[in-house]
């Protein structure tokens, strides 16, 4: 990319899509195209065209999504594939017929198979049976990156795909029953610290290994790939460090100072028992994650704080 282009960051409001922002702001790109929901409605595909028309931007980045956690994802999973679907197709299509050269769109790795080996390679997408909880997403991002893929074959644009695993970092969405996981947790026990309370209950059994990776350090990988002339169709981002969700409660705890003790709701779904990214791909291209995640939960509780005192928290 040069400092010169006009980069369209779809979801500029949400937590990668912020991330992105800053990313490209401290690396010197000045030119950058945002437009809030209001202002344009990714669900409507004229709209969409008549955006890229008019701005006609050099590069897209495509971070907007409808996204939740277990509970919100379970019960509805054909309302985040309809919204998802469209935002995916809608952006990417509409980039490709308007001359936009060079498209990221960002998906998740929740792409892969529940029951896929671990650590997940690349090569582990379309394998086998994807996780139930959120399979309608899942298929959504699917087929964006597919999306990009075919076009990238079949006219030579340079579009591809970066499959970040399980994100934390400033902007996040703190509804404590249709957040993620992360987010949730410091809310309780933020409340939890601030109200003194005794008791906060997480839900399933906290057996479930997860990986985490700061939003900041996702953006990074971002603006590598997009460096890259040559990236590949498709590449995980990840921190290749797991922890069991217990693990990640104890340290989410020690990182607010609560006293609360836990309790673990077994009625309430663990969803995939295992996600780590295998990660050797973008490491061996050159890039690797720097914010550790006690690290980042630290930054992460402050920054909350900060967001709740200034009314900015999104719940």
């Amino acid at each position: 990319m040069l400092k010169t282009d006009k980069i369209y960051v779809a979801g500029h409001r949400g937590m990668v899509g912020s991330a992105c922002v800053r990313a490209l702001k401290a690396a010197g790109f000045e030119n950058i195209v945002m437009r809030t929901h209001s202002e344009l409605d990714l669900l409507d595909p004229a709209a969409v065209r008549s955006f890229y028309e008019a701005e006609k931007p050099d590069v897209a980045i495509i971070a907007a999504a409808r996204v939740g956690g277990i509970g919100a994802n379970s019960a509805a999973n054909s309302q985040f594939l309809y919204e998802n679907e469209l935002i995916a197709l809608n952006t990417v299509w509409s980039a490709a017929e308007t001359g936009v050269k060079r498209l990221l769109f960002l998906g998740s790795t929740c792409i892969y198979p529940r029951m896929a080996p671990q650590p997940i390679p690349e090569s582990a997408l379309l394998t086998s049976e994807l996780e139930k909880t959120n399979e309608g997403y899942a298929l959504a991002k699917i087929s964006g990156l597919k999306l990009c893929e075919f076009l990238r074959r079949e006219r030579g644009l340079v579009y591809h795909s970066l499959m970040p695993t399980n994100l934390y970092g400033p902007g996040d969405n703190y509804d404590t029953e249709h957040g993620h996981v992360l987010p949730t947790m410091i809310r309780k026990f933020e409340t939890a610290r601030v109200n003194g309370n005794q008791k906060v209950t997480l839900w399933g059994s906290g057996s479930p290994l997860r990986e985490f990776l700061h939003v900041d350090d996702l953006a990074s990988a971002c603006l590598f790939l997009l460096e890259m002339e040559n990236p590949p169709d498709l590449v995980n981002v990840g921190s290749g460090r797991e922890v069991t969700i217990r693990q990640l409660a104890d340290m989410v705890k020690e990182a607010t100072g609560s006293q609360a003790f836990i309790e673990w709701d077994r009625t309430k779904p663990d969803g995939t028992p295992r996600k780590l990214c295998d990660t050797r791909l973008i490491r061996k291209l050159g890039w690797a994650p720097k914010i550790d995640l006690a690290a980042g939960l630290r930054r992460t509780v402050d920054e909350y704080r900060a967001e709740v005192a200034s009314g900015r928290v999104r719940v």
